[in-house]
């Protein structure tokens, strides 16, 4: 697939074992960024799906980190399987890719960079939840990694809707672009 705009959209943590978590507006959410995929593969825009998991056992969960080691005991006895896979309505399609990451970032734990070389993409449009975990993670690394950034603000969600709209309306523009699915649709 050849990509001219050297850019990927990235779908992230929208699994089966996440999702439920978020409380309110995931139809709006899912259907904001399967709109999103359409417009990506309309344009040729790879789409890259990340999903968190662990090894049976959750070896990689450390007790030294709050969010992970609070969750090990309960990440050691899920179905990983089940719990990594991307929700239905946005399943990954043949030529899409799937990275798993270990950590919050989708970054961290991953082969992200090495799949984002091999396409030569510097340019990322983020999507996912929650977006004061992934979306903010990986805004900051892959800032500091020199990819421009474009963020998806009604392609986010979080569980607090007002640090989802202090981070999109005040922080994240610092390093990104932010637009709406719809706005990002017409460029």
């Amino acid at each position: 697939m050849e990509n001219k705009q050297n850019t990927a959209l990235l779908v992230m943590d929208m699994q089966m074992g996440i999702l439920p978590m978020l409380q309110s507006g995931p139809a709006n959410l899912v259907g904001n960024i399967s709109k999103a995929i359409v417009n990506a593969r309309h344009k040729s825009i790879p789409i890259i799906y990340v999903v968190v998991g662990f090894r049976p056992g959750a070896p990689e969960a450390s007790m030294n980190n709050k969010s992970f080691g609070a969750g090990k005991e309960r990440f050691a006895k899920m179905n990983m399987d089940e719990f990594m896979k991307v929700i239905p309505e946005l399943a990954p399609q043949a030529g899409d890719i799937t990275v798993t990451k270990r950590r919050v970032s989708s970054f961290t734990g991953s082969d992200l960079e090495v799949v984002l070389r091999a396409f030569e993409i510097h340019h990322l449009v983020l999507t996912g939840i929650a977006t004061s975990g992934v979306v903010l993670s990986t805004t900051r690394e892959a800032a500091d990694k020199d990819y421009r950034i474009t963020i998806l603000s009604d392609g986010c969600a979080d569980g607090d809707e007002e640090v989802h709209r202090v981070l999109t309306t005040k922080i994240f523009p610092r390093q990104a672009d932010v637009y709406t699915v719809e706005e990002w649709c017409k460029m």
